[in-house]
Parts: C-alpha cells; sequence; structure tokens
C-alpha cells in the first residue's frame, strides 16, 4: 500500500433542493416533514498525472422541469479547482440518473465508465414503467448511447481497476448497474458512495432511499462500502449536505461549494 499514489479528492455542489425528512428514507414516518435539504454533488479524483471525474450533475432544461435549483453549471463548478471538462479524458459514471448522467456534452474527449447492468437497466423493459424511469433523462441516455456507437464508453461487470489506487466496486440496490468509487489518499481509501448511500443515515439506520430497484442489494451494499473504506469516516454519501460542512474547502472563497474529502472530515457537523 506504501507504492499507492494518494490521490487528492473533492466533492463540487452544484444544487440543491428541499425535502421533508419522510421523503429520504423508505418507511419513513410520513408525518416527519421536518426539512431535510439534498444537496447535488459532482466529485473530482486527481493523482498520479490523471484528472478523473466522478458523475457530471444535470443540465439547465432538467432543473427547470424538475423545479430543482442549480447554483452553479458543473463544468463551471470544475474550473474552481482548476480543472477543464473540455480536456478529461476519464469520467465515471456511478449510474444513470438525471442527476448524475447529464452534461455529458461538456466532455467531448472523455471515455465514461459504466456497469454493463446500468446501461441494460435504462434501456430495457424496466423502462415500461413510469415509476423507474421518472428517474432518468431520456436525452443522457440517448447520448450515452451516442458515446458508444463513438467508441466512448467502457463497460464493467462488476469491480474493477482503473488505475493503482482508484477502483469502481458494483454496489446495485439503487439501480440494478450502481456502482461506487474507491480512492486512496494521504488519509487512507475514502468511498464516494454516491447514491449508494444518499444521506449518512440512509446507511447509519438501515433504511434506504425509497428509490430502490433491489433492496438486499441496497442494504448488502451499505456492508460492502464498509468493508471497502478505511473507516466510516472515510465513505462519503451522495446527497448529504452534510458533506461539504464536514470536510474543508481548498481555500475559503471556496466554502459551501467545495470540500476536500482527502483530508479528515470535522465531526461539528
Amino acid at each position: 500500500m506504501a507504492d499507492l499514489p494518494e490521490y487528492e479528492v473533492f466533492a463540487l455542489k452544484y444544487g440543491s433542493v428541499m425535502r421533508g425528512r419522510a421523503e429520504n428514507f423508505l418507511r419513513g414516518d410520513p408525518h416527519d416533514m421536518a426539512p431535510d435539504p439534498l444537496d447535488y454533488f459532482i466529485w473530482v479524483v486527481r493523482g498520479a498525472g490523471r484528472t478523473v471525474i466522478v458523475d457530471t450533475g444535470f443540465g439547465d432544461s432538467e432543473a427547470k422541469r424538475r423545479n430543482r435549483q442549480r447554483t452553479i453549471e458543473p463544468a463551471d463548478a470544475l474550473k474552481l479547482v482548476g480543472v477543464d471538462a473540455a480536456n478529461i479524458e476519464e469520467v465515471i459514471i456511478s449510474h444513470l440518473h438525471y442527476d448524475h448522467a447529464g452534461c455529458l456534452d461538456a466532455f467531448p474527449k472523455a471515455r465514461f465508465h459504466v456497469q454493463e447492468d446500468e446501461m441494460r437497466y435504462a434501456t430495457g423493459r424496466h423502462m415500461c414503467h413510469a415509476c423507474i424511469r421518472q428517474s432518468y433523462a431520456v436525452e443522457d441516455v440517448v447520448q450515452l448511447v451516442r458515446a458508444v456507437y463513438g467508441g466512448r464508453v467502457a463497460f464493467h461487470d462488476g469491480d474493477a481497476e482503473l488505475a493503482p489506487g482508484l477502483s469502481l466496486h458494483r454496489i446495485g440496490g439503487h439501480t440494478m448497474g450502481m456502482q461506487s468509487v474507491r480512492v486512496h489518499t494521504r488519509r487512507g481509501w475514502v468511498v464516494l458512495a454516491s447514491d449508494a448511500s444518499h444521506m449518512y443515515a440512509n446507511m447509519e439506520t438501515g433504511m434506504p432511499f425509497p428509490i430502490v430497484h433491489d433492496m438486499t442489494e441496497t442494504l448488502e451494499g451499505y456492508q460492502t462500502l464498509r468493508r471497502l473504506a478505511a473507516s466510516p469516516r472515510h465513505i462519503v454519501p451522495g446527497h448529504d449536505p452534510r458533506v461539504i460542512r464536514r470536510y474543508p474547502a481548498p481555500t475559503p472563497s471556496l466554502a459551501g461549494i467545495v470540500a476536500r474529502l482527502d483530508v479528515d472530515p470535522s465531526d461539528a457537523a
């Protein structure tokens, strides 16, 4: 392990939505509508001569259609940490929901890493059901299909090492091909869970977010996240506002927008 690269890892907040607490937990108390917002993130992994983006956010049209607040264009958020989306060559798509797989045209040079199960899910018979397809944006899925035909998609069937100290892990559960990312940093193995656990509390209580493809895979996925990470403090959920509060910004001017995940979090948030 001593020879592994130590990557920098950043969470970039590009939007948010207000929700009630009951909306964020399957079988939550329907009367508990205390404010429990979600933040929207993309992530940057940088080091050893490479920069890898994890997820790509959603565009302005989806923000308007779904009444979501988007505070910055994802590609502009990347510029805040010195990354030009137009030059990125590797993008990991955790899953193809609208808030994780939009804006693909901002990455014209990129190869997109996705689980084969996820593409099969997003383009197959499951999408005949409105309650499943509502979390997908058809134009984003079509754009990824075009990237397939352009030779720009790498399909994975389960876990895969992309580089020393950087690997993909199929979790499933939330969607058929949900994958998380394991990164070696100076503080040990950090796991970008993405929507394998939307909030810290989903994993801590064993009560998943309400959008679930496979309940057993979701719950067992929490165990996998714990196994992959150096400790529970090294797991970063996909939408929890506490991420941006627990981790320091690279500079004071980026507080509330960018969080550095390769340093220890604060327990104060």
